[in-house]
């Protein structure tokens, strides 16, 4: 089982980039999915997740508004598309997916992360 997370780079305040989470021996639609994200000498943030059963979401306060996390089971991926960003959203993002949905619940399977560098 692998999960891989891509689409970052660097990119202008008020730009907007999609990040993709991407997986290999595991079936996304049958997981809830969560995207993190680590900025330098801070803590992991929990920024969004979809449900498996309904695909409710859930974003983090600071992202709310500007994030959309979705899901395209045809191709297997969950996507987190970011608008208006900001350089306070700089840092390296991850995917999870896990059985429960939520931001402060445990992930199983955890992905590469994708460095995303908002420039002001």
């Amino acid at each position: 089982v692998q999960l891989q997370a891509s689409g970052g780079g660097l990119v202008q305040t008020g730009g907007s980039l999609r990040l993709s989470c991407t997986a290999s021996g595991l079936n996304l639609d049958d997981y809830a999915i969560a995207w993190f994200r680590q900025a330098p000498g801070k803590g992991r943030e929990a920024v969004s997740c979809i449900d498996r059963t309904d695909g409710s979401t859930y974003y983090a306060t600071s992202v709310k508004g500007r994030f959309a996390i979705y899901r395209d089971n045809a191709v297997n991926t969950v996507y987190l598309q970011m608008n208006s960003l900001k350089p306070e959203d700089t840092a390296v993002y991850y995917c999870a997916a896990g059985e429960d949905y939520g931001l402060d619940v445990p992930y199983d399977y955890w992905g590469q992360g994708t460095q995303v560098t908002v420039s002001s």
